[in-house]
């Protein structure tokens, strides 16, 4: 990770067989934007700016800027969240493409959240069997962890990201200010991801919330910047050593555990309709496998209670209704972190010690879901 101190910007390498930099700083109109032609390709001549509909005017901008650098630009608007996750959507967006006369050096480049991310990977990974795409991440979720890393899907009726394909990004732009403009609970949620990080892999994160909270959750911060860029650099880390989660070295997961808290997540998202905010249900997710883990005699007392104080720091949920465990229950099993019948789950050993655990007693996994209902609130 390298910064540039004269333009503020951060430059995080991704290697690997197709790499690529991620660049953090702010102002999308200055030399962040100034990398976004050469993330594109030399050869590109036509570039699709795939947005929600509530960026509908960032996106005209964008692509104006696009214009002016000489390309054929033009946006498609998708539906807002997780309504864009949808095959008819990725079909609208491909008939546009297809209209345009988009060969295999154009581009797409995405703005807005994980949704938007996810979905306009999906359509670049398979439009002519693959082009390049660019992620302008505007939520925190995103810039952690959609916009890195290459996972693109979209949502079927029995269950999220169930269809998708790896595509790595040619560049992602990460630009700071755009989180000024976020609703507060969608700054917390993405703070999940976050956290996680700090659980699986680098505690300072967990240090950076624990000293500052008030900092941790304000998107002018410096704090929050670092936050950013160590949880980007968490997943980048664990990604270039293993791109499609085929497994890790010397007992590690590998990429899969950057599931960690997911598999109940996932669960909660469905059961929810997808009305809940994805963080959210993964701050959930993490509480329970944390309880899973000491349940199991893997994880000591003070990290797992940890869990809860820190989640709490930046007012995330940390417990679901206790009515629901046979749907969720019935919903993990289809997950596609699922081998055949047997559930797995992303626990800790320790702190920044992930591992599986493959198989667990059903009725471990209900007192651990008991526990994360059940338990009394936090002093404050």
């Amino acid at each position: 990770m390298t910064t540039d101190h004269a333009a503020d910007t951060t430059r995080i390498h991704v290697g690997g067989a197709s790499p690529y930099d991620v660049l953090v700083g702010r102002g999308l109109t200055g030399t962040l934007l100034a990398g976004l032609p050469a993330m594109l390709g030399e050869d590109a001549r036509r570039v699709a700016v795939i947005h929600p509909r509530t960026l509908a005017a960032r996106a005209t901008s964008l692509r104006d800027a696009l214009l002016r650098e000489g390309l054929d630009a033009r946006t498609i608007e998708v539906p807002d969240g997780e309504a864009a996750k949808t095959a008819e959507v990725a079909a609208f967006c491909w008939s546009v493409l297809g209209g345009a006369g988009f060969t295999r050096s154009d581009a797409v480049l995405t703005l807005g959240g994980g949704a938007t991310t996810d979905l306009g990977g999906f359509v670049a990974a398979t439009w002519l069997r693959g082009v390049r795409v660019v992620h302008v991440p505007t939520t925190l979720l995103a810039m952690v962890d959609a916009a890195v890393g290459g996972k693109t899907g979209i949502n079927t009726a029995a269950g999220k990201n169930l269809v998708g394909s790896f595509h790595e990004p040619a560049g992602v732009l990460c630009d700071l200010d755009s989180l000024t403009t976020l609703p507060g609970n969608e700054l917390v949620s993405g703070l999940a991801e976050v956290v996680k990080c700090g659980f699986i892999a680098d505690p300072r994160i967990l240090e950076i919330v624990e000293d500052d909270p008030v900092a941790a959750t304000d998107p002018g911060s410096a704090a929050l910047r670092e936050l950013v860029e160590r949880g980007i650099q968490v997943k980048v880390d664990v990604v270039v050593d293993d791109l499609k989660e085929t497994g890790g070295r010397d007992g590690h997961p590998g990429r899969e555990a950057l599931n960690y808290g997911h598999t109940l997540g996932h669960a909660i998202e469905r059961a929810e309709d997808y009305r809940f905010r994805h963080g959210a249900a993964v701050a959930i997710g993490m509480r329970f496998v944390a309880e899973l883990a000491r349940l199991s005699g893997r994880l000591d007392d003070e990290t797992a209670d940890r869990h809860r104080r820190v989640l709490d720091l930046v007012g995330l949920p940390t417990g679901y209704r206790d009515d629901r465990w046979p749907e969720l229950h019935a919903a993990m099993k289809v997950d596609k972190k699922s081998r055949g019948n047997t559930l797995r789950f992303v626990v800790l050993d320790g702190l920044a010690r992930p591992a599986v655990l493959a198989g667990p007693d059903e009725e471990l996994l209900r007192t651990a879901y008991e526990r994360i209902g059940t338990a009394p609130p936090l002093p404050r």
